[in-house]
């Protein structure tokens, strides 16, 4: 196989890849969401029990609701949203690649430029006159004397 076969097999690979329908977060991004169950939710202390019954109907109730309401909502809108989200990771791509990453390094060249000539300026005027300080100076003498 030559190079080109091999880069258009691992880009082809990419867009192609199987998805895990049992592990749907590998990545464990969504660990922090608070995961609700019936027994968070609702709970009846002891000497006021409901109906073993109603008990047993409102689990179900609240089990089932949950779990179908929530397929719904991703049928409904999971679908537009996945490709907004799509949209807007692509433009964000895009502007990184295309404008954040030039812009940051034709700055570091051009602030190169600026720091040589603000380097050469300092050595220039800053660097004799904080020495011929330092010369006056340099024969001053302090002490300190604690007096009672």
């Amino acid at each position: 196989m030559d190079n080109d076969s091999i880069n258009e097999k691992t880009m082809q690979d990419v867009h192609t890849k199987e998805i895990d329908l049992v592990n749907r977060d590998p990545k464990h991004l969504n660990d922090h969401v608070v995961k609700v169950d019936f027994e968070d939710v609702i709970a009846e202390p002891a000497g006021t029990y409901s109906f073993d019954g109603v008990w047993k109907a409102s689990y179900t109730t609240f089990t089932v609701t949950k779990y179908w309401f929530y397929r719904l909502l991703t049928a409904l809108v999971g679908i537009p949203l996945a490709l907004i989200w799509g949209i807007f990771f692509a433009i964000l791509s895009f502007l990184h690649i295309w404008a954040v990453v030039p812009c940051v390094k034709s700055y570091l060249i051009e602030i190169h430029c600026v720091s040589q000539v603000y380097s050469i300026c300092v050595h220039t005027f800053c660097d004799p006159l904080f020495e011929a300080i330092g010369k006056c100076f340099s024969s001053v003498r302090v002490t300190t004397t604690k007096v009672v």
